[in-house]
């Protein structure tokens, strides 16, 4: 329709130049055949003729664009570092979740070891005080108590001579202690061992890192990273001497003291045969204090302990999450599929958060936006109408589209207030390409 509105217009045109026969030429066969005809002045041809040439000679909308994608986005790193990897480049085609940049993440992930480590030593606490005492705690109470006891009943009822009872639990005690000697260290002793030595150890890793960057300066022994470095050491060693000396169980020496305190226990146990109890009170005592020690064990711990070990447990676990996110802003991944357009990042670069470094686009769908739609002309525009786009590089193209959105901010183009209407193609072209120029027509003003 609009070819035969222009074609019209030239007829016209040339018509009252006296060239209506080589006018007719640029006509269509129907429309030629009826401007030739002898009753081509007749009512039903000038009516429609003088309407299309009223509509051609009016002004139209038109609007200098630019194609863009509809899903852009200028991409940048949330945490600041050094640039170790970039791993695509300008033209590359990326999927959802793929890396783009990576920062060096050594400081991270030591974090990370040591939240780990925290995190071990608190669940190995809570473990401890969930489980209670141990069975060999609680015969040795057991034992404490039967002793206290029995020294009680012998003051009480003079049945012996000596405090024989009381001897009697103190060689209980004193072999209990050494059957707890050669047994060795529990299983939660040792847990908690461990995770004070990794806890040390990425402690240790932190301070060498601290300090590889700064042991080259001609004051590296002064400053603050290399003391840091030096307590860091001490302190690691320190726990794994503490967990190789579990590991090792008791020495000849204690395991001698324990066995001559079972030793003396039963010399005292002799001596006291031929001796009379004195002080009933003091002997009531120490078997109500042997009482509660062994109830205390029963009863395991009490709920502010487990409360208060759950709350380390979350806390370290917290710690951790915190410190795992802070790994993961050290990579930078496509948040949808599309082209990368411009990388401006370049390894061993220093980045800040927030700073632009990848340019992804979804060039699967287009749209149009206008540069040049002055304050006159956008009055007439509304979303939802009708529009018709042409672009300068590919002549053969024309689209139809529809109004999407109209921004209500105008811009200043020297002078003039424009406003940027974005369209909405009806159909895709693969040829478009990001920030081709087109020509919009809105219509007829």
């Amino acid at each position: 329709m609009k070819r035969i509105v222009i074609l019209l217009v030239i007829v016209v045109a040339l018509a009252g130049a006296g060239y209506a026969a080589y006018a007719l030429g640029y006509l269509p066969a129907e429309l030629t055949a009826i401007l030739a005809s002898p009753t081509r002045q007749d009512a039903k041809v000038e009516q429609p003729l003088a309407e299309l040439q009223s509509d051609a000679l009016q002004p139209r909308v038109l609007a200098d664009a630019k194609v863009v994608p509809v899903q852009r986005s200028n991409l940048n790193m949330a945490a600041s570092g050094i640039v170790a990897e970039v791993a695509v480049r300008e033209g590359d085609r990326v999927e959802a979740g793929d890396l783009l940049v990576k920062l060096d993440d050594a400081q991270a992930r030591v974090a990370v070891a040591q939240a780990q480590a925290n995190l071990a030593r608190a669940q190995a606490n809570l473990d401890r005080v969930r489980a209670g005492a141990r069975s060999e705690d609680i015969a040795i109470a057991e034992a404490a108590l039967q002793a206290a006891q029995a020294a009680y009943e012998r003051l009480v009822n003079a049945a012996a001579p000596g405090n024989i009872r009381v001897a009697e639990a103190a060689l209980a005690r004193a072999q209990a202690e050494y059957n707890r000697l050669t047994q060795g260290p529990s299983e939660q002793i040792l847990i908690a061992a461990r995770a004070e030595v990794a806890a040390a150890e990425a402690q240790l890793n932190q301070a060498r890192s601290a300090y590889n960057r700064i042991k080259d300066l001609p004051d590296a022994g002064m400053r603050p990273e290399s003391l840091a470095m030096q307590q860091a050491t001490i302190a690691y060693e320190a726990a794994q001497a503490r967990l190789q000396d579990l590991l090792n169980g008791p020495t000849q020496a204690e395991l001698a003291a324990a066995a001559a305190a079972v030793r003396q226990a039963q010399a005292q146990l002799e001596m006291m045969r031929n001796s009379m109890p004195s002080d009933v009170t003091a002997a009531a005592a120490q078997v109500a204090q042997a009482q509660a020690q062994l109830d205390a064990l029963k009863a395991g711990a009490r709920p502010e302990e487990v409360a208060a070990a759950e709350a380390e447990v979350a806390a370290a676990t917290a710690a951790l999450q915190q410190a795992l996110v802070a790994l993961g802003n050290t990579e930078l991944r496509a948040p949808f599929g599309g082209v990368v357009a411009s990388v401006n990042v370049n390894v061993g670069e220093q980045v800040a958060p927030g700073q632009p470094v990848v340019q992804l686009a979804d060039d699967s769908a287009w749209e149009i936006q206008t540069s040049d739609l002055t304050e006159l002309d956008v009055v007439g525009v509304t979303p939802g109408k009708q529009v018709t786009i042409t672009f300068d590089a590919l002549p053969d193209l024309q689209l139809r589209g529809v109004v999407d959105r109209i921004r209500p901010i105008g811009q200043d183009n020297r002078g003039d207030t424009v406003y940027t209407v974005v369209v909405r193609p009806e159909r895709q072209d693969a040829r478009l390409l990001w920030n081709m120029t087109a020509v919009v027509d809105f219509g007829v003003k």
